[in-house]
């Protein structure tokens, strides 16, 4: 059971990287207000959302305890994110409060991920 949680805890920091760095490509372009949602950060998140929710129940099935609010509130941010992301995908250029609000919500999600034990 080991092998496979570490299998899609891996999967699950792909997921962020691709989220993450989609924004971070973007960071310039957000300054000249031409920012948009490339595909990698949607795909980025349902990877983070699919590989979520089988982290938890794989935790749950091995016995090991799980912070609910916590995970909670990181799926809460993981939903905003997809939210914003998934309804202005095919826009030209995203406003520069959405984008920021998608990168700083990744960032909270990186932090809470990391910090909060």
């Amino acid at each position: 059971m080991d092998v496979l949680i570490n299998v899609f805890v891996a999967l699950h920091i792909i997921g962020i990287a691709s989220l993450l760095g989609g924004f971070l490509t973007q960071m310039k372009a957000m300054g000249a207000g031409a920012a948009r949602f490339i595909p990698a950060m949607l795909h980025g998140a349902l990877t983070m959302l699919v590989t979520g929710v089988a982290l938890v129940g794989l935790n749950q099935a091995d016995d090991q305890a799980v912070n609910n609010v916590k995970i909670g509130i990181k799926l809460a941010l993981l939903v905003v994110i997809l939210a914003l992301v998934y309804v202005k995908r095919d826009d030209e250029t995203v406003d520069k409060g959405a984008f920021a609000a998608v990168g700083g919500l990744t960032a909270a999600n990186i932090f809470i991920a990391t910090v909060w034990t």
